[in-house]
């Protein structure tokens, strides 16, 4: 096994052993490590403070950037959609995993699982419910502000 998912492995096993779930990341650039962080939604009440979200915080906070391309994730479980969509939104370039989903759901973790079923269903017929609002008439519309500054 790669010495940095061991480390995202041990960090997991140390978690539980610390009262939160197992869960571990390493973020490495260059072969080198960056940073690391582990599950502290028990410790943060913060149910965005997953292992790899925590790892990343870290490290954009370091670079003043929230862009992390060039860079990999060594996680101990398959991450979960929130975590896969931030690491795309950041431009990680690969993620290795230990644990499946499946293995998550078999330890009892199985919120991961449902999320990817939620979101393959159209908006229409998921659980949690979707309305759009648009803007109101005379409204200063955002997006076409950030078109304009982009532009």
């Amino acid at each position: 096994m790669d010495q940095f998912m061991e480390r995202a492995v041990e960090l997991a096993a140390d978690n539980v052993r610390n009262g939160g779930e197992p869960f571990g990341a390493v973020l490495v650039k260059n072969g080198n490590k960056v940073t690391e962080g582990v599950n502290e939604l028990h410790k943060r009440f913060d149910i965005t403070a997953h292992a790899e979200i925590q790892a990343m915080r870290k490290a954009q906070k370091m670079m003043h950037s929230h862009v992390l391309k060039g860079y990999t994730m060594y996680a101990s479980g398959e991450p979960c959609p929130m975590c896969l969509t931030a690491m795309y939104y950041a431009g990680i370039d690969q993620i290795y995993y230990c644990a499946s989903s499946e293995d998550a759901v078999d330890a009892g973790l199985g919120k991961a699982e449902t999320v990817y079923e939620e979101l393959k269903k159209p908006k229409s017929e998921r659980r949690m419910e979707l309305i759009h609002m648009p803007l109101q008439n005379g409204q200063e519309d955002p997006m076409q502000l950030w078109k304009e500054h982009t532009d």
